[in-house]
């Protein structure tokens, strides 16, 4: 019954239970702003290694460790938010936090300090660690738990449309002309002519963060606006109560919790990772900016298949089966080509990844029931050490010298998510 399996839906979203035009367009928009964001931090690796004057692979992947950390400590604090605020008004205060964030990257850009940054990037992160909180779960009710997969892929349409576009349009920017000053800086220049170099690409950053602070703010003014159907709060239930507690021992989240943590792993090492990475082989920066997009327009093509096969011809853990299967079988295929065929593999990773957090979320929150809240907290969790931890595992053990091997760590990742797929989220305990 979805009384069992989903949050408690208020009287006025009960009665419009078919009319859900406005809520998915409004997710879908948000979807695409995240999308945005996450995608961005692409290029800002290559960016910031040569404007911070970074050394190893390493140091550059604490860009998308400063941004997923938040992941980690924010959603509980989240779960908070949402009990006292609503799901509207939590992602209000989410897309505030979001512009905040973005206005940092003016001062981090004229002082060219890699620690604020890092700052922004966390800051970021904190606010989209709240608005994960509230739209995953939200979208999930919006219909049968079984066919949740359905729906996420729908909105994660616009989200990976974003991914497409944003590389483009702020790789394009901030990375034009990248391989030729590279050069330029590894010849013999004056130190005050270096600085200027330095200082004329640290400020190229501002532009785009600007516009995307004043875009953020507008869709928060839109939510205020619109008549976007709350979800009823819950019992009142203290998050740190014996019964929120419980969720620990829930093996089929816990299970999802560490799926989500792999998944997250491997999706930013194709989505992020791919620039550097033709980097290393010997590509041109000037190419390998855009490479995000090839990975994110496969992804793309992976929720169109989600949307139509699921649930009609396809279960969310059979799809989540087949997709750790195609991603093995993709890893071994970049793991043994070169140059671009390789790279062409990589982005094909996207079409592996594209089903899994449709297909994990859902299946690691069934029969919860007004337990969701928190247990949508503890998946985005998963968040921060995925993006945070495994991208710098990638880096340490393939990086520049050797940047095919980084991805038997993905190999790994994949073998877990098969397994939760095959048996980890049937493994439950009973209701008390």
């Amino acid at each position: 019954m979805l009384a069992d399996t989903t949050l408690a839906i208020s009287p006025d979203l009960e009665q419009k239970k078919q009319t859900y035009l406005l809520p998915m367009l409004v997710m879908g928009l948000i979807y695409f702003l995240m999308g945005y964001i996450t995608w961005t931090n692409g290029p800002l690796i290559p960016y910031l290694k040569i404007v911070c004057h970074l050394e190893t692979d390493v140091q550059a992947f604490f860009v998308t460790s400063a941004f997923y950390f938040s992941f980690f400590f924010m959603p509980i604090p989240s779960a908070w938010v949402l009990k006292k605020s609503g799901f509207r008004n939590g992602m209000i205060v989410a897309l505030f936090i979001i512009a905040a964030g973005s206005i940092l990257f003016i001062p981090a850009a004229d002082t060219r300090t890699y620690g604020l940054f890092l700052a922004a990037l966390f800051m970021q992160g904190s606010g989209l660690a709240l608005l994960q909180t509230a739209v995953n779960p939200y979208v999930s009710i919006l219909g049968p738990i079984q066919s949740a997969a359905r729906r996420i892929s729908i909105v994660g349409i616009a989200n990976k449309s974003a991914g497409i576009i944003a590389p483009l349009l702020v790789g394009g920017f901030i990375l034009k002309g990248a391989s030729d000053l590279e050069k330029q800086l590894a010849g013999t220049l004056k130190p005050g002519q270096k600085d200027l170099l330095l200082a004329e690409m640290a400020h190229r950053v501002q532009v785009p963060y600007i516009a995307l602070a004043i875009i953020v703010l507008v869709v928060a003014a839109v939510i205020y606006f619109s008549k976007l159907p709350e979800i009823a709060a819950e019992s009142g239930e203290n998050p740190n109560s014996s019964k929120e507690r419980s969720l620990l021992g829930t093996p089929h989240l816990m299970l999802g919790v560490l799926a989500i943590v792999f998944y997250v792993g491997a999706e930013v090492i194709a989505g992020d990772g791919i620039g550097q990475y033709g980097k290393n082989i010997g590509i041109s920066l000037n190419d390998a900016r855009h490479f995000t997009s090839y990975t994110m327009a496969a992804m793309l093509l992976g929720y169109l298949v989600g949307i139509i096969a699921i649930p009609r011809f396809l279960k969310q853990e059979d799809a989540l089966k087949y997709s750790a299967i195609t991603g093995i079988v993709f890893c071994l295929c970049v793991f043994f080509t070169k140059g671009y065929t390789s790279v062409f593999f990589i982005a094909l990773l996207g079409l592996a990844n594209a089903l899994m957090w449709p297909s994990i979320f859902p299946l690691a929150i069934m029969g919860l029931g007004n337990k969701t809240k928190m247990a949508s907290a503890l998946l985005i969790m998963g968040i921060g050490p995925g993006g945070g931890l495994i991208p710098l595992l990638y880096a340490f053990i393939g990086g520049q010298t050797e940047p095919q091997r980084g991805f038997l760590v993905i190999i790994g990742c994949y073998l877990y998510i098969l397994f939760y797929a095959l048996r980890g989220h049937k493994i439950k305990v009973k209701p008390q």
